[in-house]
């Protein structure tokens, strides 16, 4: 059985992260990276509702940060879009409706290819999938990756442009969601071929519960690095004292 728990901090080389946006605003962020080897990708965070408290720190994120850097060697890039907050500070601008938010992934992207990060996924939650569709499908960007994405900032042409294109999308949709249930979503992802919708019976918009936690991390880990599905199984283990990162 696995030792990890909901708070479990695996081993990991963290950084602060400074992003800088093309229209000069300064992101708040952080790099989790493999401690004992290189990466082999590269996941770039896009968070949940910042007027609704979604930050970097949104715990799908935060989780992520803790452990996918030990279990399946993957770089972890979370920051706060603009006018965000969280533990580690606030970025400067503020919100504007997934607007200017597509400036704040550029800038996160750019970022990987400065610092030699491979394979750049992005994966967004809630909010954080509208800012994927509409302003993600560029190079060198891997794939998406959207967690309970709502379709609420996004429209039809966005999903249009995804499916103009061969980047692979992955939806996963909680059988409870409050905005986009698993039946509706495959029908709203039908326009683009590539998309696979992966519904959790059980799980909500939030995703709370260890073994929630569980499905979408090694969701993410078993698409960003192929036979890696299930990274949690078994994992004993160094780990670090539990704090608030």
């Amino acid at each position: 059985m696995s030792g990890i728990v909901a708070n479990s901090v695996l081993p990991a080389r963290r950084e602060p992260l400074s992003l800088m946006t093309s229209d000069g605003l300064r992101l708040i962020g952080e790099l989790a990276l493999p401690i004992d080897r290189d990466p082999v990708a590269t996941m770039v965070c896009l968070h949940p509702l910042p007027t609704h408290g979604g930050m970097m720190d949104s715990h799908l994120f935060r989780k992520a940060a803790w452990r996918l850097p030990a279990l399946a060697a993957i770089a972890v890039l979370r920051f706060n879009t603009r006018g965000t907050t969280s533990a580690a500070g606030t970025s400067e601008g503020e919100f504007d409706h997934a607007n200017g938010e597509g400036l704040d992934l550029r800038a996160a992207v750019e970022d990987t290819v400065v610092l030699g990060l491979p394979a750049p996924w992005l994966v967004g939650w809630s909010f954080g999938t509208d800012v994927i569709l509409r302003h993600g499908n560029i190079d060198p960007v891997a794939g998406a990756i959207l967690i309970s994405p709502p379709l609420r900032y996004s429209s039809l042409e966005d999903l249009d442009h995804w499916a103009s294109g061969e980047r692979p999308m992955v939806a996963l949709v909680p059988e409870l969601d409050d905005y986009l249930q698993p039946a509706e979503a495959r029908v709203r992802f039908a326009r683009v071929p590539q998309a696979e919708v992966v519904a959790r019976e059980g799980a909500k918009h939030l995703w709370m519960g260890e073994q929630y936690v569980r499905f979408v991390l090694d969701s993410i880990a078993g698409h960003l690095v192929p036979g890696t599905l299930g990274v949690h199984d078994g994992y004993e283990g160094p780990m670090e004292k539990w704090r608030d990162l």
